[in-house]
C-alpha cells in the first residue's frame, strides 16, 4: 500500500481499538476515528472522508452487518475483522478480506493491502 491511508476503526473493545490505533499509525497511516457502535459507524460512514474501514463483526452484541452495507453502498472498502468463533460472513461479503483477533502488524498491512485492491 502507498502513502498514508485515512481508515475508520469499528472496534467496540477499547483497548483493542486503542491497539489496532497504534498498529495503523506505525504503519504510517491516520485513524480518521472509532466507533464502538453500529449507530456511531453508519453515522461516520455516511459523513465519509476516509479512505477504508476496519470492521469488527461483534459491537456491543449487535452484528456489524449493517455498517458493511452502507460502506459498500459509498463504496468504502473495509476489512472484516472477527474474534473467531463467528458464523461467516453474508454472501454478498464473502470476497472482502478478513483479519483475526489478536491483531498484529503483520495481519493488518496485508488485509490493508487487499482491501484496497479490489
Amino acid at each position: 500500500m502507498s502513502g498514508q491511508r485515512s481508515i475508520l476503526v469499528v472496534e467496540d473493545e477499547p483497548l483493542i481499538a486503542m491497539m489496532l490505533e497504534d498498529f495503523l499509525e506505525t504503519l504510517g497511516h491516520r485513524v480518521h476515528a472509532s466507533c464502538g457502535s453500529v449507530a456511531d459507524a453508519i453515522g461516520e460512514a455516511e459523513k465519509g472522508g476516509f479512505d477504508l474501514a476496519i470492521l469488527d463483526v461483534n459491537l456491543g452484541g449487535e452484528t456489524a452487518w449493517p455498517v458493511a452495507e452502507k460502506l459498500r453502498e459509498k463504496s468504502i472498502p473495509f476489512v472484516i475483522a472477527t474474534g473467531g468463533h463467528v458464523e461467516p460472513p453474508p454472501a454478498e461479503f464473502a470476497n472482502v478480506p478478513v483479519i483475526e483477533k489478536p491483531y498484529t502488524v503483520d495481519r493488518v498491512s496485508p488485509a490493508l493491502d487487499a482491501a484496497l485492491a479490489d
